[in-house]
């Protein structure tokens, strides 16, 4: 017998919450604000409306459904499985934290905070859930399946992202390693640099887009759904034994691009989340391009 569909609703610590783990009590939480001219009123109010979309949207699902939920802090330990429908409750980053541990499950992105959130990949208000969650499976519920990069290392290592991946040092050390290309006649060149950033469609309204536009490069970065990736070299340093010609393309289809490393130590992780990082160590090789799951966004 086939299990019943679950709801696993993600959500993350508020910053109201936070302050108060910090500080022991709201009052001591107020007053640490208020001695640097912040009040404690607004992060108070965000931390209720997230809440209130919490509850809104737990109760938006199914009575046949089973449910579940998840802090962002836990994701890489939360087991998701094949029925779930997975709900972001929150802000747009959190559903890129999300994106590599679901697979081809259905995403709902609920904007806890409208106006305040860009709303890119949180495009539903808490009241949508009780539509669209009985919907979720069915074929003819609105999808877009967005592009997702992925990294793996020689020793079958995985990470996916749905914005970008970085592969650098750890903390503010330079880079040291050797670049390549798929089907560039095997051109392989040593670099020292601030690392490298390779990133979607969705990746180009953030990190990726601000190195971008530094470049002034003239080529357009990728849309969300588009089959390509982009790539850069973060600040290549010219040296007798390092070079800087590969410094930036795109990626299609099949194409990879190869890293390996020539320091003590360096680290790939996506989306911002470093606390989930490969370690590479001297050696080794990761080759980054094109992920075969794509998110499925639902709306």
């Amino acid at each position: 017998m086939s299990l019943a569909p679950r709801a696993v609703l993600v959500h993350r610590t508020t910053e109201y919450e936070e302050l108060v783990a910090r500080h022991g009590t709201h009052g001591q939480a107020a007053f640490f604000l208020s001695s640097r001219g912040r009040s404690i009123d607004d992060v108070a109010e965000r931390h209720h409306r997230a809440r209130r979309a919490l509850a809104e949207v737990a109760a938006a699902v199914p009575l046949n459904w089973r449910r579940a939920q998840v802090e962002r802090a836990d994701l890489d330990r939360f087991p998701f499985g094949p029925e779930d429908a997975v709900v972001v409750v929150g802000q747009d980053g959190l559903v890129a934290n999300v994106a590599q541990y679901v697979g081809a499950q259905p995403v709902l992105g609920i904007d806890t905070d409208p106006g305040r959130n860009p709303g890119v990949l949180v495009r539903h208000r808490p009241d949508a859930a009780a539509r669209l969650l009985p919907a979720a499976f069915s074929p003819a519920t609105g999808v877009h399946e967005l592009t997702m990069v992925e990294a793996v290392t020689d020793d079958t290592q995985r990470l996916v992202a749905l914005n970008e991946i970085y592969v650098g040092a750890a903390g503010h050390r330079t880079a040291r390693y050797r670049l390549g290309l798929d089907g560039d006649r095997g051109t392989v060149e040593a670099q020292a640099s601030s690392g490298v950033l390779i990133g979607t469609g969705t990746g180009a309204t953030g990190w990726l887009r601000s190195v971008w536009q530094e470049r002034a490069a003239p080529a357009g970065l990728p849309g969300p759904t588009d089959d390509r990736l982009a790539w850069f070299v973060r600040e290549a340093w010219p040296s007798p034994v390092t070079g800087t010609r590969l410094n930036a393309g795109e990626l299609t289809a099949g194409a990879r691009l190869s890293v390996t490393v020539e320091s003590e130590r360096l680290v790939a992780f996506g989306d911002g989340m470093e606390s989930d990082a490969i370690e590479l160590t001297w050696g080794q090789t990761i080759r980054l391009g094109l992920c075969a799951t794509k998110l499925r966004l639902i709306g």
